[in-house]
């Protein structure tokens, strides 16, 4: 028995031709791209795809029409025709630093996505759960072409499992395994080290550090850059203990107020978190210290923010943002086939321009 229903055809992007009753009047196609441009549909596709052999005049006029009129290709029709998702996973830890982090990662990874055929997916998890989980669910479903790992450990599992399924990834960070794979990374050995010397030029001797959690990268490499601003210029570390940059904002102030009513109490902080330096300043001010005359501070930030609440900060910014156009970009190129070695890099520290003396 002939049935009267019919399956959309698709056009080699995946799209439902413009004749086609299911979707057309819904949402613009190729068809309707061409038909605005008089160019043909297969060079409206190549154009979208920044095809070589496409004038750059042509590629940016499609572009133009197609974001003016909200195209988007079908993308159950290109994963149908190509096996590819277009998309690209954030796997993002909701752990990470509220202040500006988040967001200014996403904007620049989103940068970098505009007028390419790639869409971001951001997976949300908790460290204190399965850290692999986000990373396998990807692989199983196939749901994504390329990957962004952020919190990355010196031994990460995560990233050993990427190169063993061979699915193209960026890590925020470095690992320790002997393996090269993509990265961006910031040069926190490099922002300690000169956080000491900014500190001991303003006469301070006595410092305490606020890190990350050991398990993580990063935390090691700020470990590295401290202990040797120590040695160098001659200074000596006050534990700040049972705290890191994760600790609630409770947490380390309550900790930092019970250092700075001690008998060996810091004349300098500096702490690897914009958000985490506001509680340690409520806590050397809790105890009746002063932020500047009494205990000079130097934090990093992903976002200029701690120098309009308090100036008195020596305050070194950290692009998150241009980080994200970073990974996002080696995501892109790895997928290509671009090598290894040509996809990794570093930011170096800069002091905010809003910082005493930065």
């Amino acid at each position: 028995m002939k049935s009267d229903s019919k399956e959309p055809m698709h056009t080699e992007n995946g799209d439902t031709p413009a004749d086609s009753p299911s979707d057309a009047r819904a949402r613009p196609t190729l068809k309707t791209i061409a038909y605005m441009t008089g160019l043909g549909v297969t060079t409206i596709s190549r154009a979208l795809k920044d095809a070589p052999d496409i004038g750059a005049d042509t590629k940016q006029r499609v572009r133009m029409i197609a974001n003016q009129i909200g195209y988007q290709p079908n993308r159950a029709g290109v994963r149908l025709r190509t096996g590819k998702t277009n998309v690209i996973a954030l796997v993002l830890s909701i752990e990470e630093e509220l202040m500006g982090f988040t967001s200014q990662m996403v904007f620049g990874i989103s940068e970098t996505l505009a007028g390419t055929p790639y869409h971001l997916v951001i997976t949300p998890h908790s460290h204190n759960h399965d850290p692999m989980g986000p990373v396998r669910y990807i692989l199983d479903t196939g749901s994504a072409d390329g990957v962004i790992l952020s919190r990355i450990e010196p031994d990460d599992a995560r990233v050993g499992l990427l190169i063993e399924r061979n699915l193209p990834f960026a890590t925020h960070g470095r690992t320790d395994m002997g393996i090269s794979h993509p990265f961006h990374d910031y040069d926190n050995e490099s922002f300690a080290y000169h956080a000491v010397e900014r500190l001991v030029s303003k006469g301070r001797r006595r410092i305490a550090l606020l890190q990350p959690p050991g398990k993580l990268t990063y935390s090691a490499h700020i470990r590295t850059g401290f202990e040797t601003g120590l040695r160098d210029f001659g200074a000596l570390e006050i534990p700040l203990a049972n705290v890191t940059t994760e600790t609630s904002l409770d947490g380390i102030r309550a900790s930092c107020e019970t250092m700075m009513r001690s008998d060996h109490a810091p004349d300098g902080l500096i702490s690897a978190s914009g958000s985490a330096t506001i509680a340690l300043v409520a806590g050397l001010e809790a105890a009746g210290r002063r932020l500047g005359p009494d205990v000079e501070v130097v934090s990093k930030q992903s976002a200029e923010f701690l120098n309009w609440i308090r100036p008195e900060i020596h305050t070194v910014n950290e692009d998150v943002r241009h980080a994200g156009r970073e990974l996002a970009k080696a995501v892109i190129a790895r997928i290509g086939g671009a090598k290894i070695e040509d996809l990794q890099s570093i930011s170096k520290p800069a002091w905010s321009r809003l910082s005493p003396g930065g």
